[in-house]
């Protein structure tokens, strides 16, 4: 069986969504990952920061970061798929953490 690897998912939420909304959002995000394979070690929020540019017409946004472990890039592949296509996470970005 391969090694599972260590991945750190950053994403910035759009600031003016609501509590409701946004935890919805980080529970669908997680259940995407869990639901194609991997395994979600952490998932919290990091905290509301100035963007060093415009993105989307807003200059700050909430940051989220989780660290997860898979053996196969199937949850991360969904995860930037759907990521993509959201409007509510104006960026993201998938990191290999070294072993």
């Amino acid at each position: 069986m391969a090694q599972s690897k260590k991945y750190e998912i950053l994403y910035i939420v759009r600031p003016d969504l609501e509590d409701a909304a946004k935890t919805a959002l980080v529970e669908r995000f997680d259940g995407i990952l869990r639901d194609n394979g991997a395994e979600v070690v952490e998932s919290k929020d990091w905290s509301k920061r100035r963007l060093a540019y415009e993105i989307k017409k807003y200059r700050e946004g909430l940051y989220h970061v989780i660290k997860v472990t898979t053996d196969d890039d199937a949850p991360l592949n969904e995860f930037d798929r759907l990521a993509k296509i959201n409007d509510d996470i104006l960026r993201h970005m998938i990191t290999r953490e070294e072993d």
